[in-house]
């Protein structure tokens, strides 16, 4: 009994800090599937496998003698030897602005002791180079983004020798109203709060999880206060993080923050948080008041970057946005600089600052209605292809096999335009979801074991120019509106129990047929053409045998031989020559050998009396016997 109170209330305790990390996902990569959800006991965020989000990788896990300096969701890892790509499919807000953490611990859990590289991706856009050389910790990956679908694709590319590999994957939801930039996602340089301490400060502290380092120059002083400090805005940076500030030192003026760029012409996007911790108070005289009150300015690379002076609030944060353009050299500098118009005597300071690299993602996510449309498809017939995994048609390296997108410019999204499923073990039906794909010119599911009709959608795709459904289990009868299309080609062949008009069943199925369904008249004319051998006339002369050399090696030798078209053709010297017509079509003159002559009986797609019953008409001949007609054993089909 006890027991169960005890798994009682740790489900209970699971379930109400779920509740509390709305808009949290917390993967720990590669924790086994048949492993619960657990809470993190440092930071109390719930982690769970990340195993239903991703088809491929192995488990692995940290050497035991590394573990001790990692939290538990760093100890296992997702490793992936198969494929070049491998994706997790994530769901979440579209529209909606998420900070993304990928962190990587190697913890030389192969043995090699060899840190690999590779790349990281979200969608089809690189997102980032993850190169662990000399990162005996780890490293961590993280950006602001926003998807643009409910369903965010998040890869890790093969680029060498060695294996990619993931630690944990966090996803944080954050407010639309922060973190606001145009057309470009912000890629984490470096987010510090001022103050002597080796504490790293993050969720609960911080309601969205962000990590805060700390950071302090000898040259700067500390002031600190046990105050509480009213964190209220929209970008709430935590509490522990404003307690504290750094001031120049030695009674300067300025402040100075120095960092460096691998890329001098990146973009830098700076979010300064401030907060007076030494306030004048309430009750003080304005004289006073105003000659402690810190007011002082922006100076970016020598540059003034901000319009307005800065007044820190009295115990509570305020958020100044800026944008340097470029660093010359890579060489980044932040100036706080003393207003010389102000009469205070106080000197600037700066509680926490966030810095990110503004990153483009060119390249749009291929349609999302063909994304859901082939997903589905992948679902419905079990598609478990290490290469089907991430964007369909982008990058274009990275096309899933069996696929054909057709691409205009970066900035619009890829069409699905060709599916191949062509001997892919498919059973069941053809899934419905295949009209959603709108564009799609060109069909293959031949060479499967597909069963049931052949649905009616498909003579509503417009754009479908091909079809081939060769060699599977289909049933009844292809749908008129399919046969009426024009431009469609069409095969079918080698589905027994599939005809091509009017009912079918397992005794009239057509047994080798390949209809191409309408090219030219003619051909049509030919679909269901049976070729009957009627009458047996004189061997001709020596002379004719002359005019039709060609046709010497035509025989019936071979009792119940098939008859090709273009052999008809050769019979017939192309249909020249009609010796009469009834009501099932024309009857033409040919030479089945160079002595043999014969009547070649064609079933007219106008017959008002149709297939069936020219078929019967044919059986019954086959069942009669006259010196004036060809034995049975000489009859010739041609389908």
């Amino acid at each position: 009994m006890e027991d169960r109170h005890r798994y009682l209330f740790f489900i209970f305790a699971i379930i109400h800090y779920v509740q509390a990390q709305q808009g949290f996902i917390s993967l720990d990569c590669g924790l086994p599937s048949n492993e619960p959800p657990y809470i993190e006991p440092v930071t109390g965020l719930v982690f769970s496998s990340d195993a239903d989000h991703i088809p491929s990788g192995i488990s692995g896990r940290i050497q035991k003698n590394l573990e001790a300096v990692h939290i538990k969701p760093y100890l296992f890892l997702r490793y992936f030897p198969d494929g070049l790509r491998n994706c997790y499919t994530l769901d979440v807000l579209q529209n909606r602005r998420y900070m993304i953490k990928a962190v990587f611990v190697y913890g030389n859990y192969d043995g090699y002791n060899d840190y690999p590289s590779f790349d990281l991706y979200l969608g089809p856009n690189k997102w980032v180079r993850v190169d662990l050389e000399g990162k005996v910790n780890g490293s961590v990956e993280e950006i602001i983004h926003i998807p643009s679908s409910n369903s965010l694709q998040i890869c890790l590319v093969k680029t060498g020798n060695s294996l990619p590999f993931i630690s944990a994957l966090e996803l944080r939801l954050l407010r639309n109203d922060t973190y606001v930039v145009q057309d470009v996602s912000l890629k984490h340089l470096f987010r510090r709060y001022y103050r002597q301490s080796d504490r790293l400060i993050r969720y609960p502290d911080d309601v969205y999880d962000r990590v805060w380092s700390p950071f302090f120059l000898p040259e700067w002083t500390q002031i600190t206060t046990s105050l509480d400090v009213n964190n209220s805005n929209n970008y709430e940076p935590p509490k522990a993080a404003l307690t504290s500030a750094a001031t120049p030192g030695d009674n300067g003026t300025r402040l100075t923050i120095i960092w460096t760029l691998d890329n001098p012409d990146e973009q830098i996007h700076l979010y300064v948080h401030f907060a007076e911790l030494e306030p004048v108070g309430e009750n003080t005289d304005e004289a006073l008041r105003t000659l402690f009150t810190r007011t002082f300015y922006f100076v970016v690379n020598g540059k003034i970057s901000y319009d307005e002076s800065i007044t820190p609030l009295d115990l509570a944060v305020s958020t100044v946005e800026t944008v340097v353009n470029k660093c010359d050299g890579g060489n980044c500098s932040l100036q706080l600089v003393r207003s010389e118009a102000s009469p205070g005597v106080r000197v600037p300071l700066v509680n926490a600052m966030e810095a990110f690299t503004a990153i483009k993602f060119p390249h749009s996510e291929t349609n999302p209605d063909d994304v859901i449309s082939i997903k589905v498809i992948q679902a419905t017939y079990e598609l478990s292809r290490v290469d089907w995994q991430g964007d369909p048609c982008l990058p274009q390296q990275f096309l899933w096999t069996g696929l054909n997108c057709s691409y205009m410019n970066m900035s619009t999204s890829p069409r699905i335009i060709s599916l191949d499923l062509s001997s892919h073990k498919l059973t069941g039906k053809i899934v419905p979801d295949i009209q959603n794909l709108t564009q799609l010119q060109k069909l293959d599911l031949s060479n499967n074991k597909l069963t049931g009709g052949v649905p009616e959608f498909l003579a509503n795709m417009k754009s479908l120019l091909f079809i081939n459904l060769s060699n599977n289990n289909l049933v009844g009868s292809i749908p008129q509106a399919l046969l009426d299309r024009k431009n469609l080609k069409l095969e079918f062949e080698g589905n027994p129990k599939l005809c091509a008009t009017g009912p079918c069943n397992s005794s009239s199925g057509n047994k080798e047929t390949t209809v191409i369904a309408p090219v030219a008249a003619a051909i049509a004319i030919f679909i269901a053409v049976l070729v009957l051998i009627i009458v047996f006339i004189k061997k001709r002369p020596s002379s004719i045998r002359a005019l039709h050399p060609s046709r010497a090696n035509l025989s019936l030798e071979n009792k119940k031989r098939r008859i090709t078209y273009s052999e008809i053709l050769l019979m017939t010297n192309n249909f020249e020559r009609v010796i009469g017509e009834g009501g099932f079509g024309v009857v033409y003159h040919g030479y089945l050998n160079d002595s043999e002559q014969v009547a070649v009986k064609v079933l007219s797609p106008s017959s008002s009396q149709g297939y069936k019953e020219f078929k019967a008409e044919v059986e019954l001949l086959l069942r009669v016997h006259h010196i004036n007609l060809v034995d049975m054993n000489n009859m010739v089909w041609w389908f």
